[in-house]
């Protein structure tokens, strides 16, 4: 499949339902609704669901640069866990609910990205897999941010919970919205720097911005290729695979949302700047599904387990 003829109907779609007034809106508490209807109408939400199921029968490595769009447009819904859960919802031979559904790892000690607009949860407990209701949903008091600590209804198991849990899922879903994000920021910065006048000239022709700027395309490239690493594996994710693509972007998201900022000065944290509403993403994902600490830990671990070599370990991601 020509996946560039996948991919711009939905950055059509994005551009067209998902602007950034449409974004400050539901940060704001209103309605998600149309946003979530264009999206489900579009057939997107099954693309990694098997043809005989009535799905797009698509594969996660195949599906990145739509992942990465929707970081790039601060998607504010759980689109990427709703595709992935009906995923798995249909390799278990169950049915999907219509709405949102995000995922929730066991090990789910951090709020949970897009929590106050979902109204399913696929629940990792123990070695099962659980869908439930969202019965309560408690903001995290940080501007602008939808995510939640949630509160589940019992619910009916599906089926058993994927080798490596569900976090590996989420760790490459946040990683693929940090490089989507992150190359926006990046164009969007370098325009900025060569616009703004300083002093008789451009900003960009500073040699410590251009550093700086430099810098920051090194990172996003970064986070790009640890997306791709995370993704390449399509739902098969490995748990190594999935903590070096976590690890990686994490990294690259401080640092970019960091210049970004310094760049742009004052301005770049107002509200009404469309900076900010991909730079508190960047922290927000940074955080979901296990910060550096925590993925740097795991690798750590598999390292000593395996019977390899550094290289070979390197080479196996």
């Amino acid at each position: 499949m020509d996946m560039q003829a996948f991919l711009d109907p939905f950055v059509r779609l994005l551009e067209a339902e998902c602007s950034p007034d449409t974004v400050r809106m539901i940060e704001a508490g209103g309605s998600a609704e149309g946003l979530w209807q264009a999206i489900a109408a579009s057939g997107y939400l099954d693309a990694l669901v098997p043809e005989e199921a009535s799905g797009a029968g698509l594969d996660l490595s195949t599906l990145g640069p739509i992942l990465m769009a929707l970081g790039a447009y601060a998607v504010p819904l759980p689109v990427a866990d709703t595709m992935v859960a009906r995923a798995l919802l249909a390799q278990a031979g169950k049915d999907a609910p219509q709405d949102p559904i995000i995922l929730v790892a066991e090990d789910s000690r951090w709020p949970v990205v897009s929590g106050q607009l979902a109204s399913w949860a696929l629940a990792q407990q123990d070695d099962r897999l659980v869908l439930c209701r969202i019965t309560q949903a408690e903001p995290t008091g940080v501007f602008g941010d939808l995510s939640a600590r949630i509160t589940l209804a019992p619910g009916d198991v599906v089926g058993m919970a994927p080798a490596g849990g569900l976090i590996k899922f989420g760790a490459v879903m946040r990683a693929a919205a940090i490089a989507g994000a992150a190359d926006t920021l990046l164009a969007r910065t370098t325009a900025y720097a060569n616009e703004r006048v300083q002093f008789g000239k451009p900003i960009g022709k500073q040699q410590a911005v251009q550093q700086q700027l430099a810098l920051m395309a090194q990172y996003a490239v970064a986070a790009r290729l640890a997306a791709q690493t995370g993704c390449a594996a399509g739902l098969a994710i490995t748990l190594q695979a999935a903590a070096s693509a976590k690890y990686m972007a994490n990294l690259a998201a401080s640092e970019i949302a960091a210049i970004a900022h310094a760049v742009h000065g004052a301005m770049g944290i107002s509200a009404e700047f469309d900076l900010q509403l991909l730079t508190k993403r960047l922290h927000a994902w940074r955080l979901a599904d296990g910060a550096e600490t925590y993925w740097a830990q795991a690798l750590g671990g598999l390292r000593l387990e395996a019977d390899l070599s550094s290289l070979d370990f390197i080479r196996g991601a």
